[in-house]
């Protein structure tokens, strides 16, 4: 007899259900998120197989520890997306009811009609799974920090436009190292050329007049005024945000750091980094979202669709059409993204096949997609190979 097992996973606790070939439910528990609930969760397993191992498990994330306990203990473990769970959901009922306990329920029964149409997850290494983590943090960091930028130019807008006038880039070191020194209109109006070179020799810029006058000019020109205290409380409010964001730069490059040296240390970064265009962090991110499963895609076409970059049709009767594709990974498709602009200045052959779709009539972004997408092709066939890249096949 097989059995199938759906999990549904909380903060707080994991609800399981287990199945077997012919619906029947054998066991519903509900089950601690640490070592004593997984330990209960094998041994309930064990009293209905004799091959715990080989249980198929559902569950609607593929990050949480339970999912890395189960893989380790060697269970082919499926992520399923919670929208189809809903839509499996659907299947049987249309009152709306919902409950733990019930999804636990419909993902073990996915597994037991469906399994075929659904993927497992992959089997990545240890180091594969560290350049995950390491690159998925460092692009959250760097999003983190454009949100905390926005929110600074934001606040300059309120009381301090001559700011944004000096540092149209407030990302700049230089822009953070100069406002925090003078975060308010009037202490702008105060400084004075000698105190801006100190600044900037500090941020690490060379003497550069032209930029010292710029500076100068713009934190004094006449604008319009907040109150005092008004003006003093947004200030306050500027020297707390420059503090966050030269905390978060700092982060940025000490992750940046470790991914570097955590990616160059993997058996696949030589076949990456032999692409042109893709740097360091694009090749880490590249690694991070395919993985170092041969196994995983075994086809071109298959991380093409994974990817984004190759178009999904739409045909019904006299109606057809070719789109780009919306579902896939996010992640992967900005990174090609920024792999196929990169190309475009790295790779005579890149940029004449972009030139070819741009004369073509295709806009920038889809003449980089339908690149990026030839490039995928021949990087799967590199790694299936382990084969270093060679621009002229390409």
């Amino acid at each position: 007899m097989s059995i199938t097992c759906g999990i549904d996973w909380a903060e707080a606790h994991h609800d399981i259900c287990v199945l077997d070939d012919g619906g029947r439910v054998l066991q519903r528990r509900r089950i601690d998120t640490g070592a004593a609930g997984f330990t209960e969760l094998m041994t309930l397993l064990a009293e209905h197989t004799d091959d715990p191992a080989s249980v198929p498990v559902a569950i609607e994330t593929d990050k949480n520890l339970i999912v890395v306990a189960l893989q380790a203990a060697g269970l082919t473990v499926f992520a399923i997306n919670p929208r189809a769970v809903a839509r499996y959901r659907e299947r049987h009922g249309q009152a709306g009811t919902k409950s733990d306990p019930g999804d636990a329920r419909v993902l073990a029964d996915i597994l037991r009609t469906d399994r075929h149409q659904h993927r497992p997850l992959p089997s990545l290494s240890d180091g594969a799974r560290a350049v995950k983590a390491l690159a998925r943090q460092h692009q959250e960091a760097i999003w983190a920090a454009h949100q905390t930028t926005s929110r600074l130019r934001s606040v300059l807008l309120e009381f301090y436009p001559q700011a944004l006038r000096a540092f149209p880039n407030l990302q700049h070191k230089a822009a953070l190292t100069i406002l925090a020194a003078v975060p308010t209109p009037d202490q702008g109006l105060k400084l004075i050329a000698r105190k801006v070179v100190t600044l900037l020799h500090r941020c690490g810029r060379r003497n550069d007049a032209s930029l010292v006058d710029q500076i100068v000019t713009a934190l004094r020109t006449t604008a319009l005024r907040q109150p005092p205290p008004v003006e003093a409380a947004l200030g306050q409010t500027v020297v707390g945000l420059l503090g966050i964001l030269t905390a978060m730069h700092t982060a940025v490059d000490q992750l940046e750091q470790a991914l570097a040296a955590e990616f160059d240390a993997h058996p696949l970064a030589a076949v990456l980094r032999s692409a042109p265009g893709l740097g360091p962090v694009l090749a880490a991110r590249v690694l991070a979202e395919i993985g170092d499963d041969p196994t995983r895609f075994t086809t071109a076409g298959g991380l093409r669709a994974f990817a984004g970059t190759a178009p999904v049709t739409r045909a019904s009767g006299r109606s057809r059409r070719v789109l780009a594709r919306r579902i896939r990974n996010k992640r992967l498709g900005d990174a090609c993204h920024w792999w196929a602009f990169s190309m475009l200045t790295k790779s005579p052959g890149a940029r004449a096949h972009y030139d070819r779709r741009r004369a073509a009539g295709d806009r920038h972004n889809a003449a980089l997609r339908n690149l990026a997408n030839k490039a995928l092709g021949r990087m799967w066939w590199c790694l299936q190979n382990d084969q270093l890249w060679d621009d002229t096949a390409a």
